[in-house]
């Protein structure tokens, strides 16, 4: 009982989080699954041992559920024996999805010692927010990338491995992957909305606030992306058009990101914000309509907060 209890609550804090993010529950599971399966298709055929990159990216995720205060927490209302039997279950409920496209791949063998890699995990704390302050190589402006870096900052190198990885096999589009994984990260940095305060303690223009913003971010994570863009230019030179090509698509979604988190400011994103970017994923040429579109928006919601 009181499994299926602790199961639902958790539930329920999942369908929070889409009703906060502006996704109706029903459309939120009817989009997850296929987005899902349609990543984990172009990883198989893009990417030589995509495998271990598959298993490597779950089990970054469910590290999350290894957080030492989460489990603190757990063990704080549950016995030893109840405590591992959850985490266990916990663990292998949200690999489920990954366990069941490698077993579609026919990759028997590596789902059950993905499995065994994940039930493992249960015996760690993985702290990602750690007391010590961890170094960036970004100043207090914007608050984004020093707080984003700060918990996702174990990720990095292991998109730096994969690049040695890519170069060491041959596979450009093991590289490719690399780079965009840093994307997708910094993508997620600007999720969070920020109070009123920090957007009016800029003291700009609403034009020069998304200025200011977009550039900083093209630059910040120019520097995240230096060593792999170094790496596979000098190794992959045939390819090089390639690379820029994917250099500017990630350019343009951070753009896209940071004008439809301020389209909606102070709100988060809405369902059409999402659809129309979950569309530019698909068919990115689309971009040059949406960002001009979301830059518009942004400028009205920014003009009740800065002044020209």
């Amino acid at each position: 009982m009181w499994m299926k209890e602790y199961f639902q609550l958790q539930i329920k804090i999942l369908n929070r989080r889409m009703i906060d993010f502006g996704l109706p529950i029903l459309i939120g599971y009817a989009i997850l699954p296929f987005v899902f399966v349609l990543l984990s298709n172009y990883l198989f055929e893009k990417i030589e041992f995509a495998n271990y990159v598959y298993g490597l990216v779950a089990l970054i995720f469910v590290s999350k559920l290894s957080e030492p205060k989460r489990n603190d927490f757990l063990k704080s209302i549950f016995n030893t024996y109840n405590y591992k039997k959850l985490r266990i279950l916990e663990n292998i409920i949200y690999c489920l999805p990954f366990t069941l496209f490698l077993i579609y791949k026919k990759q028997f063998v590596f789902s059950i010692l993905f499995n065994l890699s994940v039930i493992s995990t249960m015996l760690f704390n993985f702290c990602t927010n750690l007391n010590a302050v961890i170094p960036t190589p970004f100043g207090k402006k914007p608050f984004e990338f020093t707080e984003g870096f700060r918990k996702s900052f174990y990720v990095f190198p292991i998109a730096y491995f994969l690049t040695y990885i890519s170069v060491s096999v041959g596979n450009f589009n093991l590289g490719i992957f690399s780079m965009l994984l840093i994307g997708i990260i910094c993508f997620s940095y600007y999720s969070k909305i920020e109070n009123d305060y920090f957007v009016w303690n800029y003291n700009l223009s609403p034009k020069e606030f998304l200025l200011e913003k977009t550039k900083t971010c093209v630059l910040f994570f120019t520097i995240l992306i230096l060593p792999i863009i170094i790496t596979l230019g000098f190794s992959f030179i045939n390819q090089i058009d390639i690379l820029i090509v994917f250099i500017l698509l990630c350019y343009a979604y951070l753009t896209t990101i940071i004008f439809a988190k301020y389209s909606s400011f102070p709100n988060e994103m809405s369902i059409s914000q999402g659809i129309l970017i979950g569309l530019s994923l698909v068919f990115p040429p689309i971009l040059i309509l949406f960002i001009p579109l979301f830059y518009s928006q942004s400028i009205k919601k920014l003009n009740t907060i800065l002044n020209d």
